[in-house]
């Protein structure tokens, strides 16, 4: 996918950091409406790996390159795995659940039968007495009062109706060890042979997860990068090691919300989004942030501020899940993301830049490359990256100067497509590879006479971290 014309929407002018990201689903199926979400601002696309065959991933995945390569525009492909599916099994009808009543559920069981709750996940093996259950997006709390012979006894706390394949949290319970399921694996195997970027990894609980994650991509040869969901209590426990472990992070804030209680989230969302950035690792938020636009033309003003808030906080990406899989409205939903994206962050003054918790050398000189840029006005960076570390770091600074990457790896041009304030190129290894990539920006109008650059590159083009060299460049 090397680059052959440039972004028809790319300009200095109205350079985007904020990234979006689209969830693909039955509404945006098909080339024409793919292509429309990245032209009309997508930069990744989300496949579900919990909906869908895998013909359909197949034919998502070469609509998304399609378009893409028809767009010169890199996008990255995330596949979201399913996870363990904690969820009520299949019953006939309603069942009542009434305050302060006792009620049971076993992995499998038959409701009918014998009054059990069949469950999809052994529930027994994991639950402890006192541990809290939270069923069908917050409609029934309940509370474990004991687990005998792969049952797990609860009482309601309040009364509700449960019906089938519902799903249900458990705030207090540790599920670690056992994120990864047989389906996963399974997954996991089929992308093996698809041109994929990021892998999500749902309801993982300590870094741990991420390292067995990592196992089995080495062991199919993926160079595929980890998005860690943080959507559990475990995992806001272990949030430093997580965010130490994984690529980048996604704060999914629907689960997250049952599970901590939905007046924390924007807390946390805040914390974890600081602490990314000072550890150089892209995050994204997720859930619901134009949810009204699945059915309305029109977002709620609230929408509208969440939006904006994600921006002033420097989130690297914004999610959109049912309103660009099955919203009646997904590219306009994305339109307009991309306008209220744009209009906080020409007009915001809040400094996004960040105090490490650790210096490196090549932090070091990102950091200098962003100050230099700075003091002297310049239009762009231009980064020259293997890895795309240069390129992750020097955004970590979260500059309002454009950063224009290039790599001689598509795929690491793919995946920082995602990442804060990027712009990235596919070019030969050439040690002459960021002056060659600003010569043609000039030549399509992108700088123009009398702008200043700061390139970054290497003594030695191609190996990874040997970022050395820092040069001003005024165009002629």
């Amino acid at each position: 996918m090397e680059v052959k014309k440039t972004d028809s929407k790319f300009s200095l002018k109205n350079f985007r950091r904020t990234k979006i990201i689209a969830t693909v689903g039955p509404s945006t199926n098909n080339i024409n409406q793919i292509y429309k979400l990245l032209d009309a601002g997508a930069n990744g696309i989300r496949i579900n790996f919990s909906h869908g065959t895998n013909q359909e991933r197949l034919d998502q995945i070469k609509w998304i390159r399609e378009a893409s390569n028809d767009l010169a525009k890199p996008v990255s492909i995330i596949i979201d795995l399913q996870g363990p599916k904690i969820r009520l099994g299949d019953f006939e009808g309603v069942i009542e659940i009434t305050k302060g009543k006792s009620f049971k559920l076993g992995y499998n069981a038959d409701y009918n039968q014998n009054g059990v709750i069949p469950t999809q996940y052994d529930l027994s093996t994991k639950v402890k007495r006192g541990h809290r259950a939270i069923f069908f997006d917050g409609k029934l709390q309940a509370v474990v009062t004991s687990v005998s012979e792969g049952i797990v006894y609860l009482r309601a706390e309040n009364s509700a109706s449960l019906i089938k394949r519902k799903g249900i949290n458990l705030p207090d319970t540790d599920f670690g060890g056992d994120v990864i399921t047989s389906k996963d694996r399974a997954d996991l195997v089929f992308a093996s042979t698809l041109d994929v970027d990021y892998v999500a990894q749902s309801f993982i609980q300590s870094d741990k997860d991420i390292r067995e994650l990592h196992k089995i991509l080495d062991s199919l040869n993926m160079r595929t990068n980890i998005i860690a969901k943080i959507e559990t209590q475990r995992a806001i426990d272990n949030i430093d090691d997580i965010i130490s472990e994984a690529d980048a992070i996604m704060v999914a804030r629907g689960d997250l919300a049952y599970e901590v209680m939905p007046e924390a989230v924007p807390i946390y969302q805040r914390q974890i989004i600081d602490k990314c950035i000072n550890q150089s690792k892209p995050v994204i938020v997720a859930t619901q942030m134009l949810y009204s636009m699945t059915t309305s033309s029109e977002p709620t003003r609230a929408e509208v501020s969440d939006i904006a808030s994600g921006v002033t906080l420097g989130a690297d990406c914004l999610m959109l899940s049912d309103e660009t899989a099955v919203g009646s409205y997904p590219i306009e939903a994305v339109k307009f993301m991309r306008r209220v994206i744009s209009y906080t962050e020409k007009n915001m003054e809040q400094n996004l830049e960040q105090k490490y918790i650790k210096d490196t050398k090549q932090l070091a000189i990102s950091s200098a490359i962003v100050k230099l840029a700075n003091s002297i006005q310049a239009k762009a960076i231009v980064a020259e990256t293997k890895s795309g570390a240069t390129a992750r770091l020097i955004a970590s600074r979260r500059s309002k100067i454009p950063i224009i990457a290039v790599t001689s790896d598509r795929k690491i041009a793919q995946q920082l497509s995602i990442v804060y304030m990027l712009k990235s190129y596919v070019r030969p290894i050439d040690r002459f590879a960021a002056t060659k990539l600003t010569n043609w920006l000039a030549k399509n109008k992108v700088l123009s006479t009398g702008d200043m650059v700061v390139s970054a590159s290497g003594k030695y083009p191609g190996v990874v971290g040997s970022t050395d060299t820092i040069k001003v460049r005024v165009i002629e």
